[in-house]
């Protein structure tokens, strides 16, 4: 934002109101289902991972962007950027699996009422949470580890608020085929693949919905699984865009508020979405 002085100060204020409600609306909503024994349910225990991994990667760009938009000394180094971006694939990547993960929960919730504390065990629950960290953890170590490998001799300035890869691969000084390759892949398979599983799950869950009888079940059905499709059309279609459209149709600074929006304001529209739309979390 280094292009527009005479806007740091209230962008400043703008951003700080938006990360505060990120934090609020996310701690708060991680101790209501925690302090809430009808809350303990698979549902709620993905919603609980899905609030700390918002929380966590909208802290780990705001606090700095903040900072940066009232010093003059607006450096980091190379290591420092190479662990703002390792925690943040780490959580952006656990978020879009965390993601398909829920349609399921709520595919099996809707469709196969009867058998659903069959299916969706404890210990299904905590097995399907640490396989979604274990691949978040993984793919930034990945990314980390091809970024290490390549020289860096100039310039040195990211054209970007945070050190998002794009822009920091710009920066080096050799053939980045393979990185670029590999985030493709990773594209393929952490953005299509979940989102081809979650309109998989909630055609299903639609038919399934139709079919209800009783006028109160579907209206509670479509509260609950509408919350779901607005997070996940905001989170998808706006990292999509980012990573897998023609780069000509989307100039860098158009890129850069795309980023803003779904690394800044999602953190904060996701907990006030599921506590509007859930019944649950605004009853006593």
């Amino acid at each position: 934002f280094s292009d527009y002085l005479e806007l740091q100060i209230p962008l400043f204020f703008v951003f700080l109101a938006v990360y505060g409600f990120s934090v609020v609306g996310n701690l708060g909503m991680i101790v209501i289902i925690k302090i809430n024994p009808k809350l303990h349910t698979p549902m709620y225990f993905f919603l609980n991972h899905l609030s700390f991994v918002d929380f966590c990667y909208s802290s780990i760009i705001a606090p700095m962007m903040l900072v940066n938009l009232v010093v003059e000394d607006r450096t980091i180094s190379f290591s420092g950027c190479l662990v703002q971006f390792f925690f943040f694939c780490t959580f952006v990547v656990t978020e879009l699996i965390l993601f398909a993960v829920m349609a399921y929960d709520h595919f099996v919730a809707i469709c196969h009422p009867l058998r659903y504390s069959v299916i969706m065990t404890w210990r299904v629950c905590i097995t399907l949470a640490v396989t979604s960290w274990t691949c978040g953890s993984l793919l930034a170590l990945v990314h980390v580890v091809l970024i290490l490998r390549l020289p860096f001799c100039g310039p040195h300035e990211i054209n970007h608020f945070f050190c998002e890869i794009l822009s920091v691969l710009r920066l080096a000084c050799a053939d980045t085929w393979l990185n670029q390759v590999v985030i493709f892949a990773a594209c393929v398979f952490i953005l299509v693949g979940p989102l081809c599983l979650v309109l998989v799950s909630y055609s299903h869950i639609l038919a399934a919905i139709l079919r209800i009888q009783s006028g109160e079940g579907r209206r509670k059905a479509f509260s609950t699984c509408s919350s779901h499709l607005c997070v996940v059309g905001l989170f998808f279609g706006s990292a999509i865009i980012m990573y897998m459209a023609p780069k000509s149709r989307h100039p860098e600074e158009q890129q850069k508020i795309l980023f803003l929006f779904y690394s800044l304001f999602n953190p904060m529209l996701n907990p006030l979405i599921y506590s509007l739309k859930n019944t649950e979390v605004k009853g006593p």
